[in-house]
């Protein structure tokens, strides 16, 4: 049994890693190409910006922005991966979907939605919410961890002027609570 959780911890880790390396090969690739990419972000109520449902997560405004963003998708994606009781396939389409369909309903429509953020805030949520449904210790202290490390940035849901889309913070978050609910009720 050791032996096959430790498998499930080296394959969750080479997947959040290569998914975040992703994230900076996207971000190398435009900023070297000029390619503009951060246009395909959300664009709250407009036929363009539904294509920034399935794009928004990759793009990144600044190098400060993607570093702020991938070490807490990398550690997160790692323990939703390591669990396959997490559902990680259906919980990360869940929380993706979900929080960028809600940010174009509700998002400011002067902007352009970017960032892996909203993710980060759906799984963050996700793990806090199966600690209680799941009803296993590991998942309880899972649970506890995710709240003590990550639950200072669930402040991020509360509305406020700036760049930040505390609107996809905010629907990452709602995602993430209903992912939970339909995958462990």
């Amino acid at each position: 049994m050791a032996a096959r959780r430790s498998y499930q911890l080296a394959e969750a880790l080479q997947l959040s890693a290569f998914l975040v390396g992703l994230l900076y090969v996207i971000w190398v690739v435009n900023l070297i190409f000029h390619l503009g990419l951060n246009r395909f972000g959300i664009v709250p109520r407009t036929g363009f910006g539904l294509v920034g449902i399935a794009f928004s997560p990759l793009l990144h405004a600044s190098f400060a922005h993607l570093i702020a963003n991938s070490i807490p998708l990398f550690v997160l994606l790692a323990v939703v991966f390591s669990d396959s009781h997490y559902y990680p396939a259906r919980t990360l389409a869940l929380i993706w979907v979900g929080s960028g369909l809600g940010t174009w309903i509700i998002g400011r429509g002067d902007s352009v939605h970017i960032g892996s953020s909203s993710i980060i805030f759906g799984l963050v949520v996700y793990l806090m919410v199966t600690g209680v449904l799941m009803k296993s210790w590991r998942s309880a202290l899972i649970a506890l961890a995710v709240f003590f490390v990550f639950g200072t940035t669930l402040l991020g849901v509360l509305p406020h002027a700036g760049p930040l889309s505390w609107e996809g913070h905010l629907c990452g978050a709602a995602a993430g609570f209903w992912a939970a609910r339909h995958n462990h009720e």
